[in-house]
């Protein structure tokens, strides 16, 4: 029915998950007639595609150019076309992280394609591709159908990676790669410091429910300090300057998976969802009974959250006490 092209993605010498999970959509639509074909670049990555092969890649098309051995908007945007053409795909899938935010939208406009952008589903509409993707802050959901050529860009955590093992191959391809305007210079890696929130055991996460950014301090904060965990944030609020960046949990944040995770005034965009839906427990207080954090939530509490968390810090407090 149609051929879907994975642009995989490698990330400190290995295939990063978000592109297994890319193979888990993929795969999905192979058992509506779709076949998958993906591609790897890079220099010295035949053994990584290999690999993807075998975990859901189906023919895995290797691009290996001096200009591909690190990330450039450029090579990335001409390899991926060159594998477009060689292997007739009318669907790219990209993983929504920062380089596929840099070279997905170049790709869709070198095709004169659908972009459609920030997936968490996807099916077969019979004759169009339905994607599923979440807007006004998440909270709601939008259905989005898209005909001829799309470029699709999938949250990373949307859906398990693909676990199975198939039938794959790889095939060399020739890129030709160009003049590139972008070239890479470095990578350079923060100085860590602060909060780090993997490796706390209970998080209590505040967002913008709050109101304001002193009321981390009176209301979320006391919560924390009396269960023994680390505060933690949502993007809007680090937006808002209200926190720095080393609270945020979330795809962009810190992907964080505590004991038990209590979310204060979180609608759960699915961007939030993706950094802590793999906690071993999860309690949502929001006053909006229809927000999305309620999805993944084990206990949620449809209230007032200054109502509920000072009550909750005193019987806390009261119980260790």
């Amino acid at each position: 029915m149609g051929t879907i092209l994975i642009v995989a993605e490698i990330q400190k010498g290995v295939i990063r998950e978000a592109s297994f999970e890319l193979a888990a959509f993929a795969q999905k639509l192979a058992g509506s007639g779709h076949e998958v074909k993906s591609l790897v670049v890079g220099q010295g990555v035949k053994g990584l595609a290999e690999e993807f092969a075998q975990r859901g890649g189906g023919e895995v098309l290797v691009a290996e150019a001096e200009a591909l051995a690190n990330y450039s908007a450029d090579a990335f945007t001409q390899a991926t076309l060159a594998a477009v053409a060689a292997s007739g795909a009318d669907l790219v899938l990209i993983s929504n992280t920062p380089s596929g935010w840099d070279f997905a939208p170049r790709v869709a406009a070198a095709l004169d394609a659908a972009f459609v952008t920030d997936c968490f589903d996807v099916s077969d509409e019979g004759g169009a591709i339905g994607f599923k993707r979440r807007i006004f802050n998440g909270k709601l959901d939008a259905q989005v159908k898209a005909t001829g050529t799309v470029v699709a860009t999938v949250q990373p955590g949307a859906t398990p990676a693909f676990e199975g093992s198939t039938e794959g191959k790889t095939t060399d391809l020739d890129a030709g790669i160009g003049e590139c305007k972008t070239k890479f210079v470095e990578i350079k890696i923060a100085e860590s410091k602060g909060v780090d929130l993997t490796k706390a055991d209970v998080i209590v996460s505040g967002g913008r429910g709050l109101g304001a950014p002193e009321k981390f301090t009176e209301v979320v904060q006391p919560l924390a300090d009396a269960l023994g965990g680390a505060m933690g944030a949502s993007r809007p609020v680090v937006d808002a300057g209200w926190l720095p960046h080393e609270y945020q949990v979330g795809s962009s944040g810190q992907v964080v998976t505590p004991k038990l995770y209590i979310a204060v005034g979180i609608s759960g965009a699915i961007q939030h969802l993706v950094g802590m839906k793999g906690s071993n427990f999860i309690v949502a207080i929001n006053k909006d009974p229809d927000a999305p954090i309620f999805e993944v939530a084990d206990v949620g509490v449809v209230a007032d959250l200054f109502d509920i968390v000072p009550a909750l810090t005193a019987a806390v407090t009261a119980a260790k006490g």
